[in-house]
């Protein structure tokens, strides 16, 4: 996550829009919302038409939110990276009819069907949560969650790591800076390991430094565990009907998905 957040970036992810978007004045409750709404949606699926309609869905309201196409597929890319193992150990653990035999192992049928369902699943709600919430400022993020009623320790703890995650980067690239300096090159070898555990120690003695000393000026600026938030936001006219839009896009899946399911009995 080093990449969230950097100075002078406008929202949560260096995806933001560079360029107005019909999206960029909607409330933050109404995106956070409609974001995990569709994720339930979209997991509750299980035929591929309808996955193949959320995944457009997501890729459309990526246009619409104006997000940078070439940046943001990098982003699902990486995520996909995350995946890939699970995704490709299904076929030969997941039980079927086998397609093939590799090394010995079968790969089913069935675990094909679950890996493509599991990629198209999670492609189809990464896009749509960086279509919705790339462009929110942290701030403005934290707030909307304490008025969805969300706990304010767990708020201040989102806020603070959003907004100090791209502090400690530069903390890391400044450590390292100096390491090269000192002649270091990275190889396979045990004085690289030992060299990064004291990268890794120095970083935690350095987080643990900064943040005594922000809480101490916190403090000496009247805080008292309390999140104060701004004059009140209404939800408008355009909040409720992109809420509609969406909400009826979901159910239109839904619908889709139990007729397949009628169908199939």
């Amino acid at each position: 996550m080093g990449h969230l957040v950097r100075a002078g970036t406008p929202g949560l992810l260096e995806t933001a829009p560079t360029r107005p978007s019909p999206l960029e004045g909607l409330d933050g409750r109404v995106r956070i919302v409609a974001a995990a709404v569709f994720a339930l949606v979209v997991v509750s699926l299980t035929h591929f038409g309808p996955l193949l309609a959320a995944l457009a869905g997501a890729l459309g309201v990526m246009l619409l939110a104006r997000l940078p196409v070439r940046r943001t597929l990098r982003r699902v890319v990486t995520m996909d990276s995350f995946i890939i193992l699970m995704i490709a150990m299904l076929p030969f653990t997941a039980p079927g009819e086998p397609l093939f035999t590799l090394f010995g192992f079968p790969a089913s049928r069935e675990g094909f069907v679950q890996a493509a369902m599991i990629a198209l699943k999670a492609n189809a709600v990464v896009l749509m949560a960086m279509a919705l919430l790339a462009a929110i400022e942290p701030v403005a993020f934290g707030r909307a969650l304490a008025r969805l009623g969300a706990p304010e320790r767990l708020v201040h703890l989102i806020q603070f790591n959003i907004r100090y995650i791209d502090v400690l980067d530069q903390e890391y690239r400044r450590l390292r800076v100096a390491m090269r300096a000192r002649g270091f090159r990275p190889a396979n070898a045990r004085h690289t390991y030992v060299s990064f555990g004291y990268l890794i120690g120095m970083m935690l003695i350095r987080a643990l430094e900064r943040s005594e000393r922000i809480l101490a000026a916190m403090k000496c600026r009247g805080f008292t565990g309390r999140l104060y938030l701004e004059a009140d936001e209404r939800i408008r006219a355009a909040d409720l009907g992109f809420a509609a839009a969406l909400g009826a896009f979901g159910a239109g899946l839904l619908a889709w998905e139990v007729m397949l399911r009628a169908a199939a009995h």
